[in-house]
């Protein structure tokens, strides 16, 4: 911790930032930690993302394709990738969740949000995603769920949870998630929700909505980014709202099939809340 601590301090002086004060702002499911900087003229945010737990090349690199997009997404003023130190720009406190929190309004927070996966789905693949990104398959998909049986599942019944009820459980799930067809695939940003979505008012159009933690983006299926913000387990919408909301994108986007869309939205609904559910088990034995 204490090298740690010194390698921050080191970092900090070849990126110009000396004698500021450090306040730590978040950790979150992972490894990274964030702090904010602050010199009294400006602020800056230090991600630490130590190696080899976490990767930010992934996240340097999804930044470049998302400014290059258009995307509010922070600026990355100094890096260093063997240790794992990044100098962001600061978004501010903003994020979606304490813009509710103090009043403003809901329809304007996700409609803007939904405008930003309206223009990114609008792009064919080919401009909407790096080339090297994996693809969010079917393979993948199990992979999380398995999180639920190994965690959760393992977590309540420990060894009453035989192999045949998860041998039965990941069959099921092969058979649902052969039904996602991924012929419209795009950018998954695949953490999209309150928590990690900026207001950012003074900006115009699609910059409004400022974007957090995307460095584990993949090519995956349009509907779950949508899905991930309106289905949120943590945030119940005003009634009617979700259903707005899918009106609202499925009018700009007219080239998807809503029927097929619906059924795939809501076997990744299924999926995802799996998923969380194995993570945040997982965090709270370890």
């Amino acid at each position: 911790m204490v090298l740690r601590s010194s390698s921050i301090d080191a970092f900090l002086e070849r990126a110009g930032w000396t004698n500021t004060r450090r306040s730590l702002i978040s950790s979150d499911a992972s490894f990274r930690r964030y702090e904010r900087l602050d010199n009294n003229s400006k602020t800056a945010i230090l991600m630490d993302a130590p190696a080899p737990e976490e990767n930010i090349v992934a996240f340097i690199k999804i930044t470049e394709h998302l400014t290059k997009l258009g995307y509010s997404v922070p600026q990355i003023f100094a890096q260093d990738i063997n240790l794992g130190f990044l100098l962001l720009e600061d978004f501010g406190d903003n994020t979606f969740t304490n813009a509710l929190a103090v009043g403003i309004d809901e329809k304007q927070l996700y409609q803007s949000a939904v405008d930003v996966l309206i223009d990114l789905h609008g792009r064919e693949l080919y401009e909407a995603a790096p080339d090297s990104l994996e693809s969010y398959d079917k393979e993948k998909l199990i992979a999380e769920v398995i999180l639920f049986i190994d965690w959760y599942m393992n977590g309540l019944f420990g060894e009453d949870f035989s192999e045949e009820v998860k041998s039965d459980f990941l069959y099921i799930w092969d058979k649902i998630l052969s039904n996602i067809s991924f012929e419209h695939e795009t950018l998954v940003l695949r953490d999209f929700h309150v928590d990690n979505l900026m207001w950012l008012p003074d900006r115009g159009g699609i910059r409004k909505c400022g974007l957090l933690d995307y460095q584990d983006a993949v090519k995956g299926h349009p509907t779950y980014d949508l899905m991930s913000l309106l289905e949120d387990a943590r945030r119940d919408l005003k009634p009617g709202m979700s259903g707005n909301l899918l009106d609202y994108y499925y009018e700009a986007l007219p080239k998807f099939d809503r029927n097929v869309f619906n059924k795939i939205y809501s076997i990744l609904s299924a999926q995802r809340h799996c998923k969380v559910i194995g993570i945040f088990s997982r965090l709270a034995m370890r």
